[in-house]
């Protein structure tokens, strides 16, 4: 009598797949749920599934690819992109420009986080969802640094308030660390990290405070820098400092 009940050993079938770059953890979930996942030819209807390998599992009929070592790539996004793949109004998304920025055996990669269509600087790219995942959990830490060109009056100390994190119509801000660039006039530059990464949280922070933000830049995104690296160009993040990453990062979501 064939044994139809599914394996209990190893890991979840979503974290496999996010692993495999296949999509984030949660997206997978989404897609086990619309029945586009399967193993060995049985759809999947829980992602509680756990698995030794991707030995047998297919995604929309076609089967997955064992997972690779973890690939990060550094972009500079321009201003003018969106972060998506399509878009239903016809802007242009960072995959055309991607499209011949990233190196020819890139392979399938996801931002990690977003940046705003008007907003430039440090995306990083990966083939693994769930590095994606941990590097964007605000309960991860991972700091993401910004500086932004405002229009207005603001001083140091109104800055250093931000360090207490920030309630905007009823939103809760964490911890921000501002500094203001030394110059003079009403368009400054204001270098802002944070941890959270709420969604226009630069902007809207600094709006708050009646500033006026005209062009925004991110510049790290945990230890990885934009430095140099020319508008619409990609770099690939060293393997063995990937990997250091990747280490302290899940001992640290532990």
């Amino acid at each position: 009598m064939a044994d139809n009940r599914l394996p209990e050993a190893g890991d979840r079938i979503a974290k496999l797949l996010a692993r495999a770059g296949v999509a984030s953890r949660r997206e997978v979930e989404r897609m086990i749920g619309e029945g586009r996942v399967a193993l060995n030819g049985k759809v999947l209807d829980t992602p509680a599934v756990k698995l030794e390998s991707l030995s047998g599992v297919t995604v929309d009929g076609k089967h997955v690819a064992t997972a690779e070592a973890a690939r990060l790539f550094a972009f500079h996004k321009p201003s003018g992109l969106l972060t998506a793949e399509h878009d239903p109004q016809g802007r242009p998304t960072i995959y055309a420009a991607l499209r011949n920025a990233l190196p020819k055996n890139a392979g399938r990669v996801i931002p990690v986080g977003r940046l705003d269509f008007n907003t430039e600087g440090l995306l990083l790219l990966t083939n693994d969802g769930e590095l994606k995942r941990a590097m964007e959990l605000p309960s991860s830490g991972v700091p993401r640094t910004y500086r932004a060109r405002a229009f207005g009056d603001v001083t140091q100390a109104q800055l250093d308030e931000l360090i207490e994190g920030v309630e905007i119509e009823g939103v809760r801000y964490g911890k921000i660390e501002a500094d203001l660039e030394r110059g003079s006039g009403k368009n400054r530059w204001i270098e802002m990290t944070l941890t959270e990464g709420k969604n226009r949280e630069v902007r809207r922070v600094l709006e708050h405070l009646d500033l006026k933000v005209n062009r925004l830049l991110r510049t790290a995104y945990g230890p990885f820098e934009l430095a140099d690296l020319p508008r619409g160009q990609v770099v690939e993040i060293r393997p063995n400092e990937v990997e250091r990453f990747r280490k302290q990062l899940m001992r640290s979501s532990r």
